[in-house]
C-alpha cells in the first residue's frame, strides 16, 4: 500500500468522495465553502463549481449527472451545463439544520442524513427519499448522522451515529425500504476518534474514517473486529471511497476545522484529499440514484 496527496485542496471540511466511473474522475465536497471539486484520473486536471450553499453529499444519478445533498434538501447537477436545479425540500423551513450524509441503496432510493449546523444534540434524522420524491423520516434523535452502506447480501444497513461512536446495524428490507435496529456493529472508544464517513468492500468489510483518529480503519461489522488501519498526515479524516478501474484504491478526505493553531502546525496537509494505492482488496460499485422523474421545481 503507498499513500500520497491526491490533491492539495486544504478543505475546511473536506468530505463525500465519489468515483465516477463514467468519467474517470474523483469528486468531493468542502461542505462550509460549497465547494463542489472534480479530478480526472488520467490527466490530474481540477474543475471546481462554487455550489453557493453548503454541500455535504455528492450522489451519482443513472444519467451520470449528480445528485447534491445541500442546505435545505437535494438538488441535481448537470456537467453538460453547470446547471444546477432543485429537486426536493429536506427541513428546509429550519435554516439551523443541513444536509449530511447521503447514499443510495440497491433500489436506487437517496437516504440522506440531516442535522444542526451546530451539532445540536439529538436534533438530526435520517430521511429515505423514495422514487416520487416522497420523504419518509426512518430514524430520529440523532446528533450527528454519518456513514451509510449496506451489505453484501443487502440485508443489512450499516449506519453511523458519530456522537456515539457506533456503527449501528439495521435489518433492511430492500423492497420496502424498512429498516429495523438489529445492534451496535463496532464501538470505537474514547480515545480513538469519531467514526464519519465510510464504505464497504468486495470482501464486505467496513472502512471507517476517525474524525480526530487520524486514521481510517477497516472493520468487521459481522464481529466487531477492528482490523487494520491506515495512518494519515491528518488529525480530522472524514470520508473515504474506492475509485480506480477496479476499485483498488481508496481516495480520503480530511479537514481543517476545529483544529487548534499548534494541531495545524503538526498537520499541515489538514484539509487535503489523499490516495491508499493498493490497499488488498476492492470495493464495490456504489449505488446510483433512480427516480421516476426528475421534476426540478426551479432553478437553485
Amino acid at each position: 500500500m503507498k499513500l500520497s496527496t491526491l490533491y492539495p485542496s486544504q478543505c475546511w471540511l473536506g468530505e463525500s468522495p465519489l468515483w465516477h466511473e463514467t468519467r474517470k474522475s474523483c469528486l468531493w465536497v468542502d461542505i462550509e465553502n460549497g465547494i463542489l471539486y472534480e479530478l480526472d484520473r488520467a490527466t490530474k486536471k481540477l474543475q471546481t463549481w462554487d455550489i453557493k450553499s453548503r454541500v455535504s453529499t455528492i450522489i451519482e444519478h443513472h444519467d451520470g449527472d449528480l445528485i447534491l445533498g445541500v442546505q435545505g434538501g437535494i438538488v441535481k447537477f448537470n456537467f453538460d451545463d453547470d446547471s444546477i436545479d432543485w429537486l426536493a425540500d429536506i427541513e428546509k423551513e429550519t435554516p439551523e439544520n443541513r444536509c449530511n450524509d447521503g447514499a443510495c441503496d440497491s433500489s436506487g432510493r437517496i437516504w440522506m442524513g440531516v442535522m444542526d449546523i451546530r451539532a445540536k444534540k439529538k436534533a438530526g434524522s435520517l430521511y429515505c427519499i423514495h422514487h416520487d420524491f416522497a420523504l419518509e423520516k426512518m430514524i430520529a434523535g440523532i446528533t450527528i448522522p454519518n456513514g451509510i452502506v449496506w451489505s453484501l447480501d443487502n440485508k443489512r444497513m450499516y449506519f453511523i451515529d458519530t456522537i456515539q461512536g457506533n456503527v449501528n446495524s439495521y435489518l433492511f428490507n430492500s423492497q420496502t425500504s424498512e429498516v429495523e435496529f438489529e445492534k451496535v456493529a463496532i464501538h470505537f472508544p474514547d480515545g480513538t476518534g469519531l467514526p464519519d464517513g465510510m464504505c464497504i468492500d468486495e470482501e464486505g468489510m467496513l472502512w471507517v474514517a476517525l474524525y480526530g483518529g487520524g486514521c481510517v480503519t477497516r472493520c468487521n461489522p459481522l464481529t466487531g473486529e477492528l482490523m487494520e488501519s491506515i495512518q494519515l498526515p491528518a488529525l480530522h479524516v472524514t470520508n473515504c471511497c474506492f475509485v480506480g478501474d477496479n476499485l483498488e484504491h481508496l481516495v480520503i478526505t480530511t479537514a481543517r476545522e476545529h483544529l487548534t493553531e499548534q494541531q495545524l502546525l503538526n498537520y499541515p496537509q489538514s484539509g487535503d484529499v489523499f490516495i491508499a494505492e493498493n490497499v488488498g482488496v476492492k470495493g464495490v460499485p456504489v449505488n446510483k440514484a433512480v427516480h421516476v422523474t426528475l421534476k426540478a421545481s426551479n432553478k437553485f
